[in-house]
Order: structure tokens, then sequence, then C-alpha cells
């Protein structure tokens, strides 16, 4: 990889990715925020860094993104999949259309993006693709089912396009960030608050609880975003790398038997246990 790499961003509205955005700016790299509403990012154009509008749910917007930089830069050195969204509550009510909607940003996106990148990373012989998890795709709780499930299916694609992609030079790298400040949990928040549980309407406090959990006690996200554009941009980077507040202890939690463990979160949300 060149020493002026060419570095572009998904998710970038605030939250991780604004930071993530800011952090690669700062160490001199190219950095194309997106967004899917370009205007959020204004503030980071004025400090120099490319704005770029990107809805990675849709083909055409990904193919006109990374058409753009192909042409100024000559392709993507560093892809950085971190778009994501939340959806919480009991799996046996939630609405099969907000599933399919958080699959599709969660994980079809995230492949999406490789596809379109990979082929510029070919021809100039190489590249990085950092994938966004998160330790709830470790550690999967109550209320948030479908999120882990999605956080634990992009590790495994990530395991896959690792071995997949290094005939090309392309090193495939996954972060997963433990609690981290950003607006994710208020979003969490407003999606749950959003629907009217019936069988589940007694344990309202245990699912809000679980929606803004990943605010409890968290690693400040510019703090995160620094050690993460070190953590990546090293010369023998991790091929895993856990950051932030819980990623240590909540992996070591998931290793813990299966009862115990269910016993544990069952109380923590407030289904007993």
């Amino acid at each position: 990889m060149r020493h002026d790499p060419v570095v572009l961003i998904t998710g970038c509205s605030s939250g991780i990715g604004y930071a993530l955005a800011e952090a690669f700016h700062a160490r001199g790299y190219t950095t194309y925020a997106t967004a899917r509403k370009p205007e959020t990012l204004n503030a980071l154009a004025e400090k120099g860094i490319h704005a770029l509008a990107l809805d990675v749910t849709r083909a055409d917007s990904i193919a006109a993104a990374v058409a753009h930089v192909q042409a100024r830069h000559g392709g993507v050195d560093v892809l950085v999949n971190n778009a994501g969204i939340p959806v919480m509550g009991p799996t046996a009510e939630l609405p099969l259309d907000e599933l399919r909607r958080q699959w599709e940003t969660n994980l079809t996106a995230p492949v999406a993006m490789v596809q379109a990148v990979v082929p510029g990373m070919v021809e100039k012989g190489g590249g990085r693709i950092i994938n966004v998890g998160s330790v709830s795709g470790l550690l999967t709780t109550p209320f948030a089912g479908p999120y882990c499930a999605s956080k634990a299916a992009l590790h495994s694609l990530n395991d896959a396009l690792r071995m997949e992609l290094k005939p090309f030079g392309i090193e495939v790298l996954l972060v997963q960030p433990g609690a981290i400040q950003s607006g994710f949990g208020a979003g969490a928040q407003a999606q749950t608050q959003r629907q009217t549980w019936k069988l589940y309407a007694p344990y309202a406090q245990g699912i809000a609880k679980r929606a803004g959990a990943s605010q409890e006690h968290a690693t400040p996200t510019l703090v995160f975003a620094r050690k993460f554009v070190d953590a990546v941009m090293a010369k023998n980077p991790k091929l895993v790398i856990r950051l932030g507040s819980g990623s240590s202890a909540l992996p070591r939690l998931a290793t813990l038997p299966a009862a115990i463990k269910d016993r544990l979160l069952m109380k923590r949300f407030g289904l007993g246990g």
C-alpha cells in the first residue's frame, strides 16, 4: 500500500464514523467521509475532508461514489465499512421489515462495498479493508438478537474475505468495538419506542435498558477513533482488533457455560434468571 493512501469511510454522518473521518484526516491521509445525507458532512468538508454522498443500500450510489474516487485518485486504498443500524427488542415481536432493513445495512452493504472496491485494489496491487463488527457479535444478549446476529454474520464474512483476498495483496481486518460514545444508544432507544410490545409489554424497562447499554461507561469517541487509526494503519496490524470499554471483558463473558451466561444476562435485562 502506498504511503499516502486514499481512505473511504461509510456512515460518517455522526458518532464513530464522523470521528474516524477526523482522525484519518488528522494523520494526513486523503479521507473520503460518506453518508446518505451529504449535508450532514458539511462540518467535515470545512476541515478539508472530502464529503461524498453514499447510500450503502443502493447499488447505483455505491458505484457512483467509488467511480468518483477512482477518477480522482485511481481508486480506494483503504475501505472502512462502518455504516450500521440497530434493531433492538424481543425477536418474537420485531417487525420483519425492520430485520430486513438491518440485514441490508449491516451485512449486505459491506459486501457490496467490498465488491465495488476490490477490482481497483487488485489493479493497484493491494489494499486494506476494515470491517467494523462488535463485541455484540460475540456475546448475544436478550433484546438485541437481530443486531448481535448481524455482527456475528459480518465476523464470519470477514474471516472468509481475509482468506479469499490475501492472494491479491488485500488485507482484511476486523475491529470489534466495545461501548463507544455515539448516537447508537439513542437511535436504538428511539427504534424500540416506536414499537408497541404485546407479550413483552411487562419487560419494556429491560428492553430500554438493553437499547441504551452501549452508552454505559462508554469510551469517548475521539479516543476510540485515534486508537482505531493507530491499530488499523500499523505496518503489521492485528487481524482482529478489540477497542473500547468492555471489549475484553464481554468476550470473556461469552465463554461461560450457557446456563450461567443466560442467567446473568436475563437478570441484567429484567427477564429474571
